[in-house]
Order: structure tokens, then sequence, then C-alpha cells
């Protein structure tokens, strides 16, 4: 049990919890510098559940005992932010007198540097590998998580074959009747979550093929159903997802895709110039 990263276990154990300890685990999931050091009673009164039901919780997951699961949490937390605690401390450092732009900057800073924790890389190295094997890939987005699955979509579809993006006026089914039991699905999902997105999900799931994330966190809609969920930290300054750290973090894909499937790249983006080339697409 102590190897097992927390959230990932918390994601594991998630369609096994009740509605009380579902909320334990969002609470837990969304503020565990808080409740690192908290007591049963504490996190169930700021779950709003009692704290027997916070003790079943810990049971669930596979501890003897709530102070056997409090442990882990301390350890692998403490582990984890053993180097970010200076980063926070140098960004916080005289706040008050920084202006907006400045703010804004450092705390993109801090999120780009917690996508390199060791969670977050192994998720981003399974993504790689099952966008590579696919046979074929479907992207979805909704509203402003379009934006990103257009880019990402743009991107993928320079370096392989095989890729589709949803339109926003909604051609989902259409498109994924072609997809085979070795094609991949990615859907973006950020606050406030589209109920189309969770319906993509749940119906890749349904026809047990492969389906990739892109959200703000493991326990979101589509992130606790997903084979592989690839999170980005809420922006805590103005209470919106960064653009700038999504994108980021997909680049971190790309850039794994290209180091590991490096011949069929360079086959395909032959044949993509040389179309280029012949119909005159691109100002020389």
């Amino acid at each position: 049990m102590e190897g097992i990263p927390f959230k990932v276990l918390l994601k594991e154990k998630f369609p096994q919890l009740s509605a009380g300890q579902k909320k334990v685990a969002n609470y837990l999931i969304e503020n565990l510098d808080k409740a690192t050091f908290q007591t049963a009673y504490q996190i169930g009164r700021k779950a709003e559940v009692s704290e027997t039901t916070v003790i079943r919780f810990s049971f669930v997951l596979g501890f003897e005992g709530f102070s056997e699961m409090q442990a882990i949490i301390q350890k692998q937390h403490l582990q984890q932010n053993k180097t970010d605690l200076s980063d926070e401390a140098i960004s916080h450092e005289s706040n008050d007198e920084k202006d907006t732009f400045t703010k804004v900057i450092e705390n993109e800073v801090l999120i780009l540097r917690h996508l390199l924790n060791p969670i977050n890389v192994q998720d981003i190295w399974k993504a790689v590998d099952a966008l590579i094997e696919a046979d074929q890939i479907l992207i979805a987005g909704h509203g402003i998580s379009y934006v990103a699955a257009n880019w990402f979509s743009h991107m993928l579809g320079s370096i392989r074959g095989n890729v589709s993006l949803c339109s926003p006026a909604g051609d989902f089914f259409e498109k994924f009747c072609n997809l085979t039991d070795k094609s991949a699905v990615v859907v973006f999902s950020f606050p406030r979550y589209a109920k189309d997105m969770l319906k993509i999900a749940e119906c890749t799931k349904e026809q047990g093929i492969s389906l990739i994330s892109v959200t703000d966190r493991l326990l979101s809609p589509v992130g606790r159903i997903s084979d592989i969920t690839l999170t980005t930290e809420e922006n805590v300054e103005i209470g919106t997802n960064s653009i700038a750290s999504v994108i980021s973090l997909l680049d971190l894909v790309i850039a794994g895709i290209y180091e590991k499937d490096q011949k069929r790249i360079q086959i395909h983006q032959q044949r993509l110039e040389k179309l280029y080339s012949n119909y005159e697409v691109f100002v020389e």
C-alpha cells in the first residue's frame, strides 16, 4: 500500500465508495496540504460527513485504520513537496508588492513545476505509449476545452495519421463508430464541466476503447473514469484553469511521442511536406 501514490489509490477505489466517502475523497484530493495533519473529526467536518465515515473510508482504501492512512499521506506528501517548499517561499516573498502580471507569471511557473512530479510523469509516458499504439485517435472538447483540443489535434495530425477532432456542432458518434478496440479517445474537460464530455467519456468506457482525459484534477467527472488522467492545477489566483499550463502539458506529450516514434513521424512528415510543396500551402 505504501508504494502506491495516495491520489492514484483514491482514483482506483473511488467507484467502490459510498456517497459520503466520495465527499471525503474529493476533500482530500483537493486539500491534501491542509488534510495532511488533520484528525478524522476535522476532515469529516470539512467534508460534511461524520468522523465514522472518514474512518470507514480508510478501511475501504485498504488501510488498517485512519492512523495508518494518515501516516502514508504525510510521508508521501512531505516527500513530494520537499523541493516545492523553497520555490513557493521565493514566489510568495513580498507578494503584496508584486504587480498583477508578476503574480500570474510566478503562479504559472509553480504549476509547470508540478507537472514534473513523479505521478504526472508516469501518466504522461502512459499517454505517449497509448497514442503511439492507437490505430485511430479521436479528440473531443467543449467550450474553452475545445481550444486545447483543437491545438492538440493539429499537433498530433502533423506527426501521425488517423487523428480526428469532434466539431463543436457535435459529430462524436458519427466519428466514434469507425473506431476499433485498438483506438484511443482523448477528452478535454475543465470547469464548468460540460455534460457532453462526460457522456463521451462514458460511451468510450462502455465500448472498451482506451480513454485519456486532460482535465484539472484526478477526480473530475471524466478524470475518475479514465484509463489515463492528465491533470493541471487550478489557477488559484484567478479561479480558472490556465490554458498555458494545459498547452505545456500537451507539449510534453508531443515531445514524448517524438522521442519514441521518430521513424514513423519522419515518414509522415515527409509525405506532408511534399503535399505542402505541391499545392503551395505556405508562403515561402
